[in-house]
C-alpha cells in the first residue's frame, strides 16, 4: 500500500523534471502573451516540421475576436458578484460529496485500502465516461440523469446500511453502491 501511494508522488516528480523541456501551448503564447514567433516555434516543436499557417491563421482569427475582452484571473472572478450563484452551486456540490458520509461504511480494516483504491478507480471511470459522452448528450441531460441516479443509489445505500447488521454481505453491497454513487456524481454534477 505504501508503494502504491508513493507511486503518484514518483509520477509527479517525473513530470516536474521533464516539464521545463516542453514548450508552452501555442494558443497561450499567441492569445495571452502575443508572441507570434514563439507560437510558431512551439507548433514546430510540438508537431514537427511542416506548414502550420492554417492553424496559425485560426488562432489569429480567435485573437481578433477576443481582442476587446479582458482576461481576468481567479481572484478577480471571485470578486465578481455575477458569478456568486454559480460558485455557490459548485461549492455546494463539492461539499455535498465530501460531507455526505459515504465513507462511513463499517468495514474490516484490512479491506479499507482496497475501498480507497476502488474510489479512485470509480472517479477515473466517471471522468473517462463523462468526457466521452458530454458532447453527445449535453450538460443538462447529464446533470438531470446524474442527480436521478444519485438519488436512486442513495435509497439503495440507505437500505443496504439498514440491513448490514442482519446480513454481513450487505456491507459489500454498500461499498459497490458508493462506487456507483461516485461514478454518477462524476458523470452528472
Amino acid at each position: 500500500w505504501n508503494v502504491l501511494l508513493s507511486f503518484s508522488g514518483l509520477v509527479a516528480l517525473i513530470q516536474l523534471l521533464f516539464l521545463p523541456f516542453f514548450p508552452e501551448s501555442p494558443p497561450y503564447l499567441l492569445l495571452q502573451k502575443g508572441d507570434k514567433a514563439g507560437c510558431l516555434k512551439a507548433m514546430k516543436q510540438l508537431w514537427g516540421e511542416g506548414n502550420y499557417h492554417t492553424e496559425f491563421d485560426d488562432l489569429m482569427k480567435e485573437k481578433a475576436l477576443t481582442k476587446g475582452t479582458k482576461i481576468i484571473n481567479v481572484l478577480e472572478v471571485l470578486k465578481e458578484p455575477s458569478v456568486y450563484p454559480q460558485l455557490s452551486t459548485m461549492l455546494l456540490l463539492l461539499l455535498s460529496l465530501q460531507l455526505c458520509g459515504l465513507s462511513a461504511v463499517d468495514l474490516q480494516e484490512s479491506i479499507i485500502p482496497y475501498v480507497s483504491l476502488g474510489v479512485a478507480i470509480s472517479e477515473l471511470i466517471s471522468i473517462i465516461f463523462c468526457s466521452s459522452i458530454i458532447d453527445r448528450f449535453g450538460r443538462r441531460i447529464l446533470l438531470w440523469g446524474g442527480y436521478l441516479l444519485m438519488a436512486l443509489i442513495l435509497v439503495f445505500l440507505e437500505t443496504s446500511l439498514l440491513l448490514s447488521d442482519q446480513f454481513l454481505w450487505m456491507r459489500y453491497c454498500s461499498v459497490i453502491l458508493i462506487f456507483l454513487f461516485i461514478i454518477a456524481y462524476g458523470i452528472g454534477p
